[in-house]
C-alpha cells in the first residue's frame, strides 16, 4: 500500500511542475501585455498632449486665420462666412475634436504662404531637414563620443582641459554667429564649400527628385557632380550642427565613462589582467552605452526641431526655413503643422530610445 502511494505521489509530480510552469507563463505573459499597453497609452496621452498644446496656442496667438485667409480689407460679411467655413464659430472643445480628427488623417490645412495643402510642404521640405541633421548627428557621435572617452580616460590632462573647453564653447556661441563666421571664412574667403542654398541652379532642375535627399538621388542616378555641389553645401551648416551635437555628447560621453571606470568591475577586470583598452571599449563604454542612447536620440530629435537658425543662415529650403517663413506671414495653418511634425519625431525618438534602453539593459526588461 505504501508503495503504491509512492507512486502516484511520484506520477504526480511532472503534473505539479507542468501546472507551475504555466502559471509562471501566463504570470510573464500578463505582465508582457501590462507594459504594452502601458506603452501605447503613453504614447495616446503624449500625443495628445502635443495636439492640445499646438490647438491652445494657435487659438492664443495674436494673429487671426481668419484674417490671414481674406486680408484686412475685408467685408464683414466675408470674414463671418469664411470664419464659419473654418468652424472658429463653434465651441473649442468641438473645435479640438476637430482639430483631432484632421490630424490623424493628416490633414493640417492649406498653407496661406504656398496656397499648397501643408502636408505636401511638409514632404517637400522636411527631407532637407532631415539630410542635414542626420549628417550634423553623425559628425557630433563620430567625434564626440571618442573626444569624451579620451577626456574620462585622461581625466584632469590637457586632453580633457581641451574637450571641455571645446564644449564650453559649443553650448555658449550662439549657433547663428558661427554659421555667419563660417560662411565668411571657408566660403567667401577660402572658398572650400559652397555658399547658402542646398545645389546650385546649375544643376538644381537636372536633378529628378525620387527620395526628396539629394545625396541620395543624384547619387542613384550617377550624376557625381551634382553629388559633389550638393555634399559642398551640406558640409558647413551640417558640421556646424555636430559641432552643436558633439559639445553635449562629448560632455555626457566623459560624465558616464567617469563613472563606469569607478566601478569595482573595472578594479577586478584591471586585476586579472586585461588590457586597458578592453576594459576601455569593450566593458566601460558598452555600460555607457545605454543611458548614451537616450542621451543621442534626444540630440537627434534636437537638430531636427533646433536647426530653424542655422537654416536661415543658410537660405536651407528645410522645415525650419519654412516654418520661419510661415511665421513671418501669419500662415498658422502651416506654422501648426510643421511643429505637430517635428514634436511627434521627438516624441517618437524619445519613445524609441526607451525600447533601446531595454534592449541594451536587461535589468529593465520584463521578466
Amino acid at each position: 500500500m505504501a508503495v503504491l502511494q509512492d507512486t502516484r505521489v511520484v506520477s504526480s509530480a511532472p503534473n505539479v511542475l507542468a501546472a507551475g510552469e504555466r502559471s509562471e507563463k501566463m504570470r510573464r505573459n500578463r505582465r508582457l501585455l501590462q507594459s504594452i499597453a502601458s506603452f501605447v497609452l503613453a504614447i495616446v496621452l503624449t500625443y495628445l498632449g502635443l495636439l492640445a498644446v499646438t490647438f491652445f496656442i494657435g487659438r492664443v496667438m495674436p494673429v487671426d486665420p481668419v484674417l490671414a485667409v481674406v486680408g484686412d480689407s475685408a467685408s464683414e460679411e466675408t470674414v463671418a462666412r469664411v470664419r464659419e467655413e473654418m468652424g472658429l464659430n463653434k465651441p473649442l472643445i468641438e473645435q479640438f475634436s476637430s482639430y483631432v480628427s484632421k490630424v490623424v488623417r493628416g490633414d493640417f490645412g492649406v498653407s496661406v504662404l504656398t496656397s499648397n495643402p501643408v502636408m505636401q510642404d511638409i514632404r517637400r521640405t522636411f527631407p532637407a531637414t532631415i539630410e542635414l541633421a542626420t549628417l550634423g548627428i553623425i559628425i557630433g557621435v563620430g567625434f564626440g563620443v571618442p573626444l569624451g572617452v579620451w577626456a574620462a580616460v585622461r581625466r584632469g590632462g590637457v586632453v580633457d582641459q581641451i574637450v571641455r573647453v571645446m564644449a564650453l564653447i559649443g553650448y555658449s556661441v550662439p549657433i547663428f554667429w558661427l554659421g555667419l563666421m563660417g560662411l565668411v571664412l571657408f566660403y567667401a574667403k577660402l572658398g572650400w564649400v559652397a555658399g547658402p542654398g542646398r545645389i546650385d541652379v546649375a544643376y538644381e532642375f537636372s536633378v529628378t527628385s525620387v527620395t526628396g535627399f539629394l545625396l541620395v538621388d543624384t547619387a542613384m542616378a550617377g550624376q557625381w557632380d551634382a553629388f559633389g555641389n550638393v555634399l559642398s553645401h551640406l558640409l558647413l551648416p551640417a558640421s556646424l550642427l555636430g559641432y552643436f551635437s558633439l559639445a553635449y555628447i562629448s560632455r555626457m560621453t566623459r560624465s558616464f565613462m567617469l563613472n563606469e571606470l569607478a566601478q569595482e568591475y573595472v578594479v577586478a577586470a584591471r586585476a586579472k589582467g586585461l588590457s586597458e583598452s578592453r576594459i576601455i571599449w569593450r566593458h566601460a563604454l558598452r555600460n555607457a552605452m545605454v543611458p548614451l542612447v537616450t542621451v543621442i536620440a534626444l540630440s537627434y530629435a534636437g537638430l531636427l526641431e533646433g536647426s530653424v537658425l542655422t537654416e536661415t543662415v543658410f537660405a536651407w529650403p528645410g522645415l525650419g526655413l519654412y516654418i520661419t517663413h510661415s511665421l513671418q506671414n501669419a500662415d498658422m495653418n502651416a506654422v501648426l503643422g510643421g511643429t505637430i511634425v517635428v514634436g511627434s519625431i521627438f516624441v517618437g525618438l524619445n519613445l524609441l530610445s526607451d525600447l533601446l534602453y531595454k534592449v541594451l539593459d536587461p535589468r529593465t526588461r520584463v521578466r
